[in-house]
C-alpha cells in the first residue's frame, strides 16, 4: 500500500498572462513547492503528485507556459526528493504534456484523463487517448514513464457511457496497457466506493488507486487499493486550496504505518 499526495496543488498558482488566479512569480512557486515536499517527505509519504489544481478555470488547450512552469517545478521537486516516486499531472487532460514534462523532470509517472471511453467533464467534451498517448510516450523515449488513468472520473458526466460499467471501463484501460487505474467519488474530497475498489481490484491484474475522499476516519475502507491519492485531508481544515497541514500528514501517516505493521 503506497500513499500518494497532491502535495503541491495550493501553490501552483502561475503568474503568466491570461490564469486569472495568477498571482505568484516562478521563483515563489519553486520555493512553496520545495518546502511542501520536504513536509511530506519527513512525515514518510511514499510519493508525490504535481498539479496546477489552481490554474481556474481548467482549459483542454493549456499553453507552452504551462508546461514550462510545471516543469520548473517538477525537477526543483525532483531535487528536493531524489529517491521519492513523483508524478505529474497537468489539467485539463493535457496528458501528452504530462509525459513531456515527467521525461524532461526525471519524474516516474504521469495522471491521465480520458485514457479510454469519452465523457463530459466541467472543461468540455473529453474523448479517449489510448493510442495516441502510448505511441507518444514511445516516440519521445518515455516508456518509463508510468500512465495511471482515471475512470469513470469525478467532475464529469457519464451518461455517454452509462451502459459500460466501472469493472468494464477498468478492463478496457487494462486492455489498452494503462499502469494502472484510479477511482474516485464524485468530486474532489467526495469518497469513493469501497464496493466499486473491491469489484475492480478483483477483476484486473494492474493496480487499482482510490484518487479522492481518503481521510484519516475512513482509511480502513480502502485498504484493498493499491495506492491512495490524498490532497483535500492534507490540507489545513480538509479544504484542498489552503496550505498543507504538517500535523495532519504526520497523524494519517502514523496511523497507515500501524495498519502496515
Amino acid at each position: 500500500m503506497l500513499v500518494f499526495d497532491f502535495g503541491q496543488q495550493h501553490i501552483a498558482y502561475c503568474y503568466f498572462t491570461g490564469t486569472p488566479l495568477g498571482r505568484s512569480k516562478i521563483l515563489e512557486i519553486i520555493d512553496s513547492a520545495r518546502r511542501e515536499a520536504e513536509i511530506y517527505n519527513e512525515a514518510g509519504i511514499d510519493g508525490l503528485i504535481i498539479e496546477n489544481m489552481h490554474d481556474l478555470p481548467y482549459t483542454l488547450a493549456p499553453g507552452p507556459e504551462v508546461c514550462a512552469c510545471m516543469t520548473a517545478v517538477c525537477s526543483a521537486v525532483r531535487q528536493t526528493c531524489p529517491s521519492l516516486p513523483l508524478g505529474v499531472q497537468i489539467l485539463t487532460a493535457a496528458n501528452r504534456q504530462a509525459l513531456a514534462v515527467a521525461l524532461a523532470s526525471g519524474l516516474d509517472f504521469v495522471r491521465a484523463e480520458g485514457f479510454v471511453f469519452s465523457h463530459v467533464a466541467d472543461e468540455g467534451l473529453l474523448n479517449a487517448c489510448a493510442a495516441e498517448l502510448l505511441r507518444y510516450r514511445k516516440e519521445i523515449g518515455a516508456e518509463r514513464v508510468q500512465i495511471f488513468a482515471d475512470i469513470k472520473k469525478k467532475h464529469s458526466s457519464h451518461a455517454l457511457t452509462s451502459d459500460v460499467s466501472v469493472v468494464e471501463t477498468a478492463r478496457a484501460a487494462e486492455f489498452f496497457l494503462s499502469d494502472g487505474v484510479i477511482l474516485t467519488g464524485t468530486a474532489t474530497g467526495m469518497e469513493a466506493d469501497p464496493g466499486e475498489l473491491r469489484e475492480v481490484a478483483q477483476s484486473v491484474k494492474i493496480p487499482v488507486l482510490i484518487g479522492s475522499g481518503v481521510t484519516h476516519g475512513n482509511l480502513e475502507r480502502y485498504l484493498d487499493a493499491s495506492a491512495m491519492i490524498i490532497g483535500s485531508h492534507f490540507k489545513t481544515g480538509g479544504h484542498w486550496a489552503n496550505p498543507v497541514d504538517a500535523e495532519r500528514v504526520k497523524r494519517f501517516m502514523g496511523k497507515m504505518h500501524e495498519l502496515r505493521f
